[in-house]
């Protein structure tokens, strides 16, 4: 079977920009859902956590990724404890 792509944020979007950007947004998004199926909260206790609207919270849980942002993101991990780093290679 050949497969044409090397990921799928290679099929989903043409520019190398783009790709990286749903590829970190899809990161810090599975971490953040992680982190509040691991703790156990409603969608209302995981708003208040994460500093944002239970709407926000189920878009989220939902993989939403266009109605996310790097930087909202990066707000949310940090008010749930977590360290944000890039790791840029060439």
């Amino acid at each position: 079977m050949n497969i044409p792509y090397e990921s799928v944020w290679d099929a989903l979007e043409d520019s190398p920009q783009e790709r990286a950007n749903l590829r970190l947004r899809s990161e810090l998004m599975l971490e953040i859902a992680r982190d509040i199926r691991r703790n156990g909260w409603t969608q209302v206790e995981a708003a208040q956590k994460c500093g944002i609207s239970q709407p926000r919270v189920n878009d989220l849980l939902r993989g939403k990724i266009t109605k996310f942002s790097i930087d909202s993101l990066v707000n949310i991990a940090t008010t749930l404890g977590h360290t944000v780093r890039v790791l840029v290679e060439a």
